[in-house]
C-alpha cells in the first residue's frame, strides 16, 4: 500500500508523477495507491471548466502506466471543496489499485464520509464481505405455546449477573434470554 500526498504546487507535479511510476512494484505483487493526488484526469471530476488538460494527461499516462484502475467511490462526486461562495469542487482523494490486489480483495467498498473539520473528506475502503452486522433478535409469539417455555425463560432470567445497574441488569438478563430463545 502507497500512501501520497500530491503537489499542490504545479512545478512539482511532473516529478510526483514521476515518483508513482517508480513506486509500481514487481509483476503479480498486489498494490494500493491512495491518498490526496492534488490531480484530477477527467474532466467530470471538477464541477468548471478551469482546467489543465496537459496535465491531466500526464496524470491519466501514469496511471496507465502502472496498470492502476481507480476502485468506485460510491456516494460522493467530489472529494474537496474551496468552501468559498461560488465554490471550486474536485475529486483529488482518490484509491486505486493493481489487478493482483483487485483480484485478491474482490468484494470491497469505497465510501465518502463526512466531516466538519477538513475541506477533504475521508474516504472508508472495507470489505463488503466482512463480519455482518448481528441478526436482530425477533420473538417468536408462537414460543408461548411451546412445553416449557415458560421453564426456559425462568431460568435463564433467574442467572446471576455481574452488573449493579438496573437497566444493566435488565440489558444482560433480555440479551441472555434472547440468546437462549434463538438456540
Amino acid at each position: 500500500m502507497t500512501a501520497v500526498y500530491g503537489p499542490t504546487r504545479d512545478l512539482l507535479k511532473p516529478a510526483f508523477l514521476r515518483e508513482l511510476r517508480r513506486c509500481k512494484p514487481d509483476e503479480g505483487s498486489k498494490w494500493l495507491l491512495l491518498g490526496d493526488f492534488n490531480l484530477i484526469y477527467r474532466a467530470r471530476d471538477k464541477n468548471n471548466r478551469n482546467l489543465n488538460q496537459s496535465r491531466m494527461r500526464q496524470f491519466r499516462a501514469a496511471l496507465n502506466s502502472c496498470k492502476l484502475r481507480e476502485i468506485h467511490l460510491q456516494n460522493r462526486k467530489y472529494t474537496w471543496s474551496n468552501e468559498r461562495r461560488r465554490p471550486t469542487m474536485c475529486r483529488l482523494d482518490r484509491v486505486f489499485a493493481n489487478e493482483s490486489w483487485d483480484l485478491a480483495f474482490e468484494q470491497h467498498g469505497l465510501l465518502a464520509l463526512s466531516t466538519s473539520h477538513s475541506d477533504h473528506c475521508p474516504l472508508l475502503l472495507s470489505s463488503m464481505s466482512g463480519p455482518r452486522a448481528p441478526r436482530p433478535f425477533r420473538f417468536e409469539n408462537f414460543w408461548t405455546k411451546l412445553p416449557g417455555f415458560t421453564k426456559e425463560v425462568h431460568t435463564v432470567w433467574k442467572q446471576p449477573t455481574t452488573h449493579t445497574q438496573l437497566v444493566r441488569i435488565l440489558y444482560h438478563k433480555m440479551a441472555a434470554t434472547a440468546r437462549h430463545l434463538r438456540s
